[in-house]
């Protein structure tokens, strides 16, 4: 049975949630598996047309500018259509985008892929903003965090198939100075694309509303989504910090090939994009370490010290050279893994009808990745690689200010905790007065005219189904 309108995501039934989550959950694949193969894509071409460090860039400007441009215009397409339709539109343009890498390779054309991936990058800013807000909505905001590390977890899992692909077929024989075995692969990408669009149209996806969303904070006095968009300084200085945060992590992996080769400890392009897969999938084991660890840390807290440990490996990684370089740089790659996704959630949390606008705004962010690696390619050019990595450092300290301010704002708001805290629930039992709550809203589900199949999921259940 679809769910009344104007639900929320912890009204859905347990089947209805389950259904939801991991059909929204199998789009994190498509995007964590077209930027894997775009960083090992920087590399291969810089040896194919005979390009400059910062002239391999332009695929990172092209990627992460189409986000910058067109994450708003998709958070305000959703706020009228809904999340289904908003998946549509950023499969189709996915797949279109990926079609083009074709045409691009049998001509042998660097503007063409440049092209092809503003396009795609089109198509997977608007799946973020929705796939992201869909999961961080879906449920308690207590376990939002866990809830999208969990999900973009699999986003990890693509994201290292892209360069153990890249290492087999592009960096190796003929194929190392050749485009033919990419046109084959971003194929079978538009064919992922289109067959994924299919599935969507033919699958019933509950609509979660801004409006039910509003009136749940509301009825536990929880107002800060009150007031003008603009006022919402936790989305609006979450956007400045995804936006250094995802430039930071951009450029470090842009440059990972080229920083494994230029170590000096024998390791040639095919085993650096190898080394950089193992990098990948530290990141996502470290991901779902992040899924346990955020059912009990509070999730501004843990940024923090996260934050931290990125700005000190990131040194570290600029500073050693060799095999403690290297070292360093897997520690990196294992602490980025939770910023994303928590940056996204608490930026948009509790924001009530502004959640799809300050879902685009925070996606928005991801266009930070188009500067941060033109500003590291001209240092790397002019010096070694790894001192470039300086660039990347500064993009840690401002996620971690922005991390520490959260948990200096809630420590003034609420006292200070380490645990992850259930505000909605917090704040019903403070406000259960006969004035604003009814007998019947303690009530199980079919008390309240739903049926006992759709058993309303408890925060403990949804936490469960992710850890």
């Amino acid at each position: 049975m679809a769910p009344p309108a104007g639900t929320t995501g912890a009204q859905l039934g347990r089947k209805q949630w389950a259904f939801a989550f991991a059909l929204v959950t199998s789009l994190f694949f498509t995007w964590g598996f077209a930027y894997g193969l775009l960083d090992v894509l920087n590399a291969h071409f810089q040896t194919v047309f005979g390009i400059t460090k910062l002239q391999s860039t332009l695929l990172q400007l092209a990627y992460f500018g189409a986000y910058f441009v067109w994450a708003p215009f998709a958070g305000a397409f959703m706020r009228r259509v809904g999340y289904k339709k908003g998946i549509h539109i950023g499969l189709g343009l996915y797949s279109i985008g990926a079609i083009f890498f074709w045409p691009s390779a049998k001509f042998e054309k660097y503007g063409g892929f440049v092209g092809s991936t503003f396009v795609i990058g089109c198509g997977l800013s608007t799946l973020e903003v929705a796939a992201n807000s869909y999961i961080s909505v879906l449920g308690t905001p207590q376990y939002a965090a866990a809830r999208l590390n969990f999900s973009q977890g699999f986003q990890g899992v693509a994201s290292f198939a892209g360069p153990l692909i890249a290492s087999r077929w592009f960096f190796t024989g003929a194929n190392a100075t050749s485009l033919g075995t990419v046109q084959w692969v971003y194929l079978a990408v538009a064919g992922l694309g289109i067959a994924l669009n299919i599935l969507f149209f033919f699958c019933d996806l509950p609509e979660i509303t801004e409006d039910a969303l509003a009136e749940e904070i509301n009825e536990v006095g929880i107002t800060d989504g009150q007031g003008p968009f603009w006022k919402q300084y936790r989305c609006v200085f979450g956007f400045v910090a995804q936006t250094a945060y995802v430039g930071a992590q951009v450029t470090v992996a842009s440059f990972a090939v080229n920083f494994l080769v230029d170590q000096g400890v024998g390791i040639d392009q095919s085993k650096a994009s190898q080394l950089f897969s193992f990098c990948q999938i530290t990141f996502t084991v470290g991901r779902f370490v992040g899924v346990a660890i955020l059912n009990f840390i509070d999730p501004a807290l843990l940024l923090s010290l996260y934050g931290f440990f990125c700005s000190l490996f990131c040194l570290l990684v600029s500073q050693l050279p060799g095999y403690g370089g290297i070292g360093c740089l897997f520690c990196l790659f294992f602490f980025e893994s939770i910023c994303y996704p928590c940056i996204f959630t608490l930026g948009t949390k509790n924001l009530g009808v502004h959640t799809k606008r300050g879902s685009g705004l925070i996606v928005m962010g991801v266009g930070g990745g188009a500067w941060y690696p033109p500003a590291q390619g001209a240092l790397a050019d002019k010096t070694y690689t790894r001192h470039s990595y300086l660039v990347p450092m500064s993009g840690y300290i401002a996620m971690t200010i922005y991390a520490v301010g959260l948990v200096v704002d809630q420590a003034r708001k609420n006292g200070f905790s380490t645990r992850n805290r259930d505000q909605l629930t917090a704040n019903l039992n403070h406000h259960a007065t006969p004035a604003n709550f009814s007998v019947t809203d303690s009530l199980p589900g079919d008390a309240k005219g739903r049926p006992s199949s759709e058993k309303k999921a408890s925060s403990d259940e949804l936490a469960a189904a992710v850890a």
